[in-house]
């Protein structure tokens, strides 16, 4: 199998990012980081981002966004060369408690992915672990994802708030082949509290052979809450991607 790159989720630097986007990605870049996934624009139009994308050369792999005009989205982030764009919301009319607001979630989820994708652009989907919450027995994150089509609806799993749940990440990345293209990468220590990948409790050699049999196309690194600056976590990170000869 061809190697899989690592991108950075910008949200683990938004720190810098709000001081200097553009520097940022500069030093993103020069990290060594292939990609970069989206968490807003900085007020930066479109076809500025896409140009300076070019020039540190970064792909934008994807982008957590709102969907309020989808003509809108569709248009940015085919400027700056961005296929998926996704968010962390089943339903606008809020997180799904039983059966019939399942579906409900499914249906807007599906019309939403059916929307991108005839503008060009896939939806995905990235869990928390609150979305290990049973309905009928049933983890709800499965139930939506049995009820929404794999060609309209991606997962992207996040193996940190998979562990979280006491869910097994590895295993559950297995169950959804070719449908998890952007993988969020991020570990846990022993308190259950983030870290830098590789230093946590995560077992990274299951879950990297999980990625590549589920075919994903990027790593995606993320730290929600880094303590120490945040661009000396994100190169921690992506060192360890080096150590492995991943890189």
């Amino acid at each position: 199998m061809s190697r899989i790159p690592v991108g950075l989720q910008m949200y683990t630097v938004r720190d810098v990012c709000e001081q200097d986007f553009v520097g940022a990605l500069r030093q993103v870049a020069d990290m060594g980081y292939e990609g970069v996934e989206l968490a807003g624009s900085y007020d930066l139009e479109a076809e500025v981002l896409r140009d300076i994308l070019a020039d540190v050369n970064l792909n934008c792999i994807g982008s957590h966004t709102s969907f309020d005009d989808i003509n809108q989205v569709a248009a940015f982030h085919k400027t700056v060369n961005c296929k998926y764009v996704g968010g962390s919301s089943m339903s606008p009319t809020g997180f799904p408690t039983d059966s019939k607001s399942l579906l409900a979630a499914a249906k807007y989820s599906n019309e939403l992915g059916a929307a991108l994708q005839e503008q060009g652009l896939h939806f995905y989907f990235h869990n928390h672990a609150h979305e290990f919450k049973k309905i009928d027995d049933r983890y709800t994150l499965d139930l939506f994802y049995e009820s929404t089509d794999p060609q309209l609806v991606y997962a992207q799993i996040d193996v940190f708030w998979v562990q979280y749940a006491d869910v097994d990440p590895s295993a559950y990345l297995r169950q959804y082949p070719n449908r998890c293209p952007l993988v969020h990468i991020k570990d846990m220590d022993k308190n259950k509290d983030f870290t830098e990948v590789g230093h946590g409790v995560l077992d990274w050699d299951n879950i990297f052979a999980a990625c590549e049999e589920v075919n994903a196309q990027w790593y995606v690194v993320e730290q929600d809450t880094c303590h120490r600056p945040s661009m000396e976590s994100a190169k921690i990170s992506f060192e360890t991607f080096r150590k492995r000869g991943m890189v």
